[in-house]
This record gives C-alpha cells, structure tokens and sequence, in this order.
C-alpha cells in the first residue's frame, strides 16, 4: 500500500493505492469517498478491493486546497456535471489503467456524495459503477445514455433518498444499460461506510452510518457484478 499523489490537469491529489498480492494483471477500481474525505473507511474500502483482486486507488479530492474550499467546489461540480473535480476522478482511471499490472479495465465505486461522482461518471471511460445512496440529478437520462453497467445500493429509510432506487432503476431500464439495484429495508444513509470517531459520532447522532447485514450483502454484490463486468 503507498499513499502517492496523482497530476490531475489543474492540480495535483493525495491518493491511497493499494495492489493485490502476486503479479497480476488485475482490473482496476477508484473508489470515491463521501463527504468526510480520506478516512480510515475510505481506505478499509481500498484494502477490500485489493483483497479482492483489483487494483484501487482513493483520491483525496479535498487535497489540493483549503478543505471548505474545495468541498464547496466539488458540489459545484456535482451541480453542474462538469469541473476539476471530473478532471480530478479521470486522472485516477488513466492512472490505474496504465499501469502494467493492470488489465485497463477500471471500475468506480462512490460513497454519499461519491456515489453522485460514480453516477456522473459512468459513461465517461469507466467498465463498470458502483453507486451508494448518492444523490442523483432530476433528468438521469442523459447521465445514463451509453453508460457502463451500473450497480446502485440505497437504504430505505433513508430519509434524504426518497424513492432513489425506484428512479435509478426506471432509468438504466429505459436506458437499456445492465444493473442491479437493491432498496435494503432496515439501512438508512451511509449503511456500507463504518465510521469512527467525529464523523461515526455525526452520523450515529442522526440515525444514520453502518448497517452490518446489508453492507455485507452490498460488498457480495458489489463483486460479483464487477467481477461479471471487470474480469
């Protein structure tokens, strides 16, 4: 494992990388952490990728400035479906893809506010996407039109995600891209992310974070689908 930093076209991120044992080659995944950054979570996910078989990589998108400052330039970016940090996502997928020990296939994976980057991101170069419980703009079609395979995972008592399942799932149909979308009944916001501290303290505090039955079954499906789509 190496925490290593990455040029991106305005600037350059911290990242953490981590490969599998032996020589490879392997697929790839970028995984992209919520709002909370780099955490000990975002680089357990990391480890489990490498585990798994994949080379992964977690780009510290709040690393390049004052951490207000580029959180607030990174909803823009949500908002507006394009800026540094689309910039930021696509220098990781080249810089897994170009690696020796890779295959070139490279899948992404998103937390909260990176599964709205794993969603915006799906038509742009990436062999497959994992999206959790991130939020979605009104008009999906046009995000979804010539997208990779997507995979979605949502709580349904999450209480800032209404229906999100339903609405992904409706338009990868129409979009005829191949999916799998699964609503977990008892998980709310942030079910597969375990955090500790503050950020455990924030989340635990609203009823939300961790959800031990459906991250565990999230993590099999999330495999088996890259492993159809990446492998």
């Amino acid at each position: 494992m190496a925490e290593i930093e990455v040029d991106s076209a305005q600037h350059h991120l911290h990242a953490y990388l981590k490969e599998p044992e032996g020589s490879g080659p392997w697929p790839g995944v970028v995984v992209l952490h919520d709002i909370f950054g780099m955490s000990g979570d975002c680089r357990n996910h990391v480890d489990w990728f490498a585990s798994s078989g994949y080379i992964a990589i977690a780009p510290d998108l709040f690393s390049w400035g004052n951490k207000l400052m580029c959180i607030r330039s990174v909803f823009q970016d949500i908002v507006s479906q394009s800026g540094p940090s689309f910039e930021d996502i696509e220098a990781m997928r080249t810089n897994l893809a170009a690696r020796k020990n890779c295959t070139g296939k490279v899948g992404v994976i998103g937390f909260c506010m990176g599964g709205s980057f794993a969603l915006l991101t799906a038509q742009r170069g990436f062999s497959a996407s994992s999206i959790n419980y991130g939020r979605m703009p009104e008009d999906l079609d046009p995000v979804l039109k010539g997208a990779c395979p997507v995979i979605g995972s949502f709580g349904a008592v999450d209480p800032t995600l209404p229906g999100a399942a339903a609405k992904l799932e409706n338009a990868l149909e129409r979009a005829n891209v191949p999916h799998d979308v699964k609503e977990y009944p008892n998980a709310s916001h942030g079910f597969l992310n375990d955090h500790h501290g503050f950020a455990g303290w924030i989340v635990n505090r609203v009823g939300m974070g961790h959800h031990g039955p459906s991250a565990t079954d999230t993590q099999a499906r999330i495999l088996k689908f890259f492993g159809e789509h990446l492998h």
